[in-house]
């Protein structure tokens, strides 16, 4: 298999390395003002209650696929997984907060979530005015995320796992070569607010996903650790992986320009981060 070139190609390769540069001053500019330790904060000591989310989660065949990533064509092999079907919306998080105070909006330590954490909430048991409930939650940090997926007895999903299920349309298991996947993945992403809408409100992709790219962005478990680790393509990565990235030049494709979006953000976050239109999903082993 071969990573296909696709119709926005005729955007300069310098376009896209500007993304991935902005993404990389902006992550290294706000790591610089913070006090944490270079190494990551374990959360692990903290005990959730668990919850039982009503999502369903679909059975993801695995199969090789190449990443747009990775300084070589080496295919990569996504084993056999479950997936949710949608993202976490915000009924479920407050399900989530109700039964674990620790990841309330006032009692979260800085060192797992950042001054924003549920940032238009306006409290801790409160949804956002004008928010409904099946809409995606945002505003939550790797570590909540982590966490509330430790709750429900899930994990999130690896990067590999959720490009692999990306690559789908509704149609098709790996749609990269058709010219319309990349030119609507760009149309989504410059629309503004998306992150307000409600999931499973447009159809599913090929595999029964929905909303992988119409709301928000999605955090994965291993976010960022193809910038700062020699080979991105295994389970192990370093912990510099969840702060300031080193760059975002190692896309195998950079005029990919929809993929290359995604990470050039990815290699701009830290765990404690939390943005208003990234949100997450969970996954499980088979």
């Amino acid at each position: 298999m071969c990573l296909e070139r696709n119709p926005m190609k005729r955007i300069p390769t310098t376009v896209a390395m500007l993304w991935g540069f902005f993404f990389f001053l902006v992550s290294c500019s706000k790591a610089e003002t913070s006090s944490e330790s270079t190494r990551t904060p374990s959360s692990s000591h903290l005990q959730e209650e668990s919850i039982s989310p009503k999502v369903k989660m679909i059975t993801i065949k695995g199969d090789f696929y190449q990443p747009f990533y990775g300084e070589d064509s080496t295919l990569v092999k996504v084993e056999d997984f479950l997936l949710d079907e949608r993202p976490v919306t915000h009924e479920e998080y407050l399900e989530f907060v109700k039964k674990n105070p620790q990841w309330r909006k006032s009692n979260v330590q800085r060192l797992f979530a950042d001054d924003t954490y549920l940032r238009d909430w306006p409290s801790d048991l409160a949804l956002p005015k004008g928010t409904h409930p099946d809409s995606p939650v945002v505003f939550v940090s790797w570590f909540a995320a982590r966490a509330y997926a430790k709750s429900a007895g899930k994990r999130l999903p690896t990067l590999d796992e959720w490009e692999y299920v990306a690559m789908a349309n509704e149609t098709m298991k790996n749609a990269r070569r058709e010219p319309s996947y990349s030119e609507t993945l760009i149309n989504l992403y410059n629309q503004k607010n998306r992150e307000k809408g409600r999931v499973m409100q447009s159809k599913a992709n090929y595999h029964g996903a929905y909303n992988l790219f119409d709301l928000v962005w999605e955090w994965t478990d291993d976010f960022n650790s193809i910038m700062t680790t020699s080979d991105s393509r295994t389970t192990e990565f370093d912990d510099k992986g969840l702060y300031c990235a080193v760059g975002a030049t190692s896309t195998t494709d950079a005029l990919n320009y929809a993929a290359y979006m995604r990470y050039a953000l990815r290699s701009s976050l830290k765990a404690n981060f939390t943005v208003a239109n990234l949100g997450f999903r969970c996954a499980k082993d088979l």
